[in-house]
């Protein structure tokens, strides 16, 4: 099997499974013909034996009418029509000897034993003799309907069982037919579901970014293919993920450095090392020093978004406090909330809940981080988490000026910052909010803007896994 197609296979399955269950059928057809015949067959032989013992006992009945006309009337003619008839009746007990084997036998010998007795006794003209011989013949007749009605009986139980018996075989034949139909579903079946499940796990660990197992698919050929196509495809992703790699790292190394001579230079023009500035020129030294520590801002931001994006697709699930990590987001950022004042409460049923915790801190953390700057000194910001109708939300609350409507929409690309940003707030890279949506997905969920009359309220739905 194993050069055949996945449509092969499964074609060879069908025609063995119908070969068995038709082989099943024929089999069960030609024993239902065979009875069939026997019983036509028994039935014919009842059908005759009843008309031969009937057609016996009129002779018998026309045998002794003829001998006691002929006791009475000497007429040659009556003695011939008896002979006649003891000849007729011989065949008609052959027949039944010949049908009915030793169970009419002695009968059919007694009878044509008693017939000659009557024939030698009315040529003798002895009455009494044929008299007698007459009454034994219909005792012998009555003996021969007994053991017909009882040949019948027994040729009817034996076809009965008979009958019990095709239907046992044809029940384990059929029985046997399916089961063997079964197994070989089964076979097929684990042949090809089996190479189908390699690939979804292998589909899977290319979604996850593990690009270190080679793919091996073994099974129909043209899955085996596909396989092989799969494993091109894993080693082209590790290429083009070690090359993006290698291309951040350059990057950072290749702008970074320039930029920390840039801002080297910088510090020194503003400490006047190389001499005295003018105010035009401090001034000038101001700007380029707030572009520097902007760009280098911006660099690591990207550097950042990228690892945390790649970083995404690797869960580690485990149970959590919902109260102990909204908790430790908090307390990671109180110095930040409490330089400006700020009140962080958090809200959680005592639950625990199976997601990956460390990703969903930096989730709520980036959250909590956009809440302080946007919010007003002496504010309030809210973060809570519940379970309703089987998902596990996480609400965050500001004060702030909240996100312009014309906003909504993008506020979860990268880079894309909101218009209604407060004169407090510093510069941001506008890649906290996509780090969030990633972190978020990567785990089946999703993060949506909620309206709100004041502030800003971001809330992340997950499936909820007690």
């Amino acid at each position: 099997m194993q050069h055949l197609s996945f449509r092969r296979s499964l074609l060879l399955g069908f025609l063995l499974v119908s070969l068995l269950l038709g082989a099943a059928a024929w089999r069960g057809l030609l024993i239902l013909d065979r009875f069939a015949a026997q019983s036509r067959a028994a039935a014919s032989e009842a059908v005759q034996m009843t008309a031969d013992v009937q057609q016996l006992s009129e002779r018998s009945v026309d045998l002794e009418r003829s001998a006691r006309q002929y006791l009475v009337l000497r007429e040659p003619d009556l003695l011939v029509r008896f002979n006649t008839l003891l000849a007729a009746s011989r065949a008609l007990l052959g027949r039944l000897q010949t049908a009915g084997g030793s169970d009419f036998a002695a009968i059919t010998r007694d009878w044509l034993k008693a017939g000659d007795s009557a024939a030698l006794a009315l040529e003798a003209n002895d009455r009494d003799g044929t008299l007698a011989a007459l009454a034994e013949i219909g005792l012998h007749n009555v003996a021969l309907a007994d053991r017909g009605r009882q040949w019948i009986d027994a040729q009817n139980a034996r076809l009965l069982a008979e009958l019990e018996g095709n239907r046992r075989q044809l029940t384990a034949q059929v029985l046997g037919a399916v089961a063997a139909a079964l197994a070989i579903a089964l076979l097929i079946g684990w042949w090809l579901v089996r190479p189908v499940a390699a690939l979804e796990s292998a589909i899977e660990r290319l979604g996850a970014g593990q690009f270190d197992l080679p793919i091996e698919i073994r099974g129909p050929d043209d899955l085996q293919r596909l396989g092989q196509r799969m494993d091109w495809l894993r080693q082209r992703l590790a290429a083009l993920e070690a090359d993006r790699v290698r291309v951040l790292r350059h990057v950072s190394h290749e702008l970074k450095t320039p930029l920390a001579a840039m801002r080297e230079g910088v510090s020194l023009l503003q400490e006047q090392v190389a001499g005295p500035l003018t105010d035009d020129q401090r001034e000038v030294a101001k700007i380029l020093e707030h572009n520097s520590r902007a760009l280098q801002r911006q660099i690591e931001a990207l550097l950042n978004y990228h690892a945390t994006v790649f970083d995404a697709g690797h869960l580690k699930r485990r149970r959590v406090q919902l109260g102990e990590l909204l908790q430790s987001v908090g307390d990671d950022q109180c110095l930040q909330a409490q330089a400006r004042a700020l009140r962080v409460t958090t809200e959680a049923e005592r639950r625990q809940a199976l997601f990956d915790a460390d990703k969903m801190r930096i989730a709520l953390g980036n959250l909590l981080s956009n809440a302080i700057i946007f919010s007003p000194e002496g504010g309030e910001i809210r973060l809570a988490a519940s379970v309703v109708d089987g998902h596990l939300f996480f609400d965050c609350i500001d004060e702030g000026p909240g996100v312009a409507q014309a906003d909504a929409e993008r506020i979860f690309e990268p880079f894309v910052q909101g218009r209604r940003r407060p004169e407090w707030a510093p510069p941001g890279s506008g890649v906290g909010l996509s780090i969030v949506r990633e972190l978020v997905a990567a785990q089946g969920g999703k993060v949506i803007l909620m309206p709100s009359a004041r502030g800003a309220h971001f809330r992340v739905e997950l499936p909820y896994e007690p």
